[in-house]
């Protein structure tokens, strides 16, 4: 069974967070996905938030499934004739690189493109390569705080605080990974090659989008309100016996109401016009998150869950994540899955969130630092074992 990217190649000059990403789902698609790291160093994240000594960190393994590792030192000038090679026998390039780094490196785009005009180059940036804060750096906190979130994340009138989703870098990898299938599905009509930008910046705004209705609409900044998102009562609530994680979601608008009244006990509710409709509702916040917390403070979040899932009421538990670790709708969907590794120890994952009818994904496991270092130049550029090994006596590899 072919894979949908089956026969695209991939250098993947990325690192820690937001290249990764992307790269890793191109990979999970099929294509052939080569880490280019630094001989004896490799991608920063093989060692941050690293839990045993001289074992990838699981950090690391999070991003870098289904790839093959290449060390190279692209600052001596074998190691730039080597990736130029590589170039001229790939499909598409992905870097997040700091600005500038590789066009001083002379790898950037246009050099590329001269040695592989049908070359696909994607690169991230945190404000991309144009603009007034071009050539600035950036981080997931930078990009949320730039793109808007932060501004409209916590509680009135406290300090805002970060989304814990990781929109700014594992956003971004989304948003190039769907630029990149773009640019390939054009160059398969004209042959043509092209860059493909996404700025950190630009993604978490492009996320944003919904929250900016109000400002459009009113000209005014999205005030922060914790749960009461637009000033509509919480549709969070907490449940038995308490603890950090015991809550429920609820979706109470439209005919929910009504349902979710009777099911409380509260019939004589329904029809009042205190709350018979979400302007009303949204005018007594307090009085509506009385109302269902008295309810659901009785009862286990499982219990709500299944007794208003059964009469259709939009409900979910709030899962911490070891509870997503170990769902069973989330196993059956491969979602958490479990990857064979030899070298590190078998460990859990998380999975392919695309489901393709004609094709499956099997999670393979990260590659240790160079572990493909022989099998791609010698199968690629046709170099002897000689050839190998006087280059990695000198450094480059």
């Amino acid at each position: 069974m072919n894979n949908p990217l089956e026969g695209i190649r991939v250098l993947d000059l990325t690192h820690v967070h937001a290249g990764p990403s992307c790269t890793q789902l191109l990979a999970w698609l099929g294509a052939e996905v080569i880490k280019i790291e630094e001989p004896g160093v490799g991608d920063g994240s093989r060692t941050e938030m690293a839990h045993r000594p001289g074992v990838d960190s699981v950090y690391f393994l999070l991003f870098n499934s289904n790839k093959k590792s290449l060390t190279l030192n692209l600052k001596s000038v074998q190691g730039k004739q080597i990736f130029k090679r590589l170039a001229i026998a790939s499909d598409v390039i992905v870097e997040n690189l700091g600005p500038g780094t590789l066009d001083r490196l002379g790898l950037g785009y246009e050099d590329i493109r001269d040695v592989n005009p049908r070359i696909v180059y994607g690169s991230i940036k945190g404000f991309g390569s144009y603009g007034p804060n071009a050539g600035l750096k950036s981080f997931e906190h930078i990009a949320q705080a730039m793109g808007g979130a932060i501004s409209t994340n916590g509680e009135s009138g406290r300090a805002p605080f970060p989304n814990s989703a990781y929109i700014g870098d594992t956003g971004t990898g989304l948003h190039l990974t769907i630029g990149l299938l773009a640019a390939l599905r054009q160059r398969d009509g004209d042959g043509i090659g092209q860059r493909v930008e996404v700025s950190m910046q630009d993604s978490v705004v492009n996320l944003m989008r919904f929250r900016f209705v109000d400002s459009l609409v009113g000209g005014e900044p999205v005030a922060r309100d914790g749960n009461r998102t637009g000033g509509r009562p919480s549709m969070v609530f907490p449940c038995y016996p308490g603890g950090q994680d015991d809550y429920v979601a609820i979706v109470t608008g439209g005919e929910a109401w009504d349902s979710l009244l009777a099911i409380m006990e509260r019939a004589d509710l329904i029809g009042d016009e205190r709350y018979a409709t979400a302007e009303a509702r949204a005018q007594r916040p307090d009085e509506v998150e009385r109302l269902i917390s008295e309810w659901t403070s009785a009862r286990t979040k499982q219990e709500v869950m299944a007794t208003l899932t059964e009469i259709g009421i939009p409900c979910g538990e709030v899962l911490s994540t070891i509870e997503v670790l170990e769902d069973a709708h989330l196993r059956a969907r491969q979602m958490v899955v479990e990857v064979d590794d030899s070298l590190r120890g078998d460990y859990l994952t998380i999975g392919f969130p695309v489901k393709l009818s004609a094709n499956e994904t099997k999670i393979a496991s990260a590659p240790t630092l160079g572990e493909h270092s022989d099998e791609v130049l010698s199968t690629l550029l046709g170099l002897t074992s000689e050839e190998i090994a006087s280059l990695r006596s000198e450094g480059v590899i």
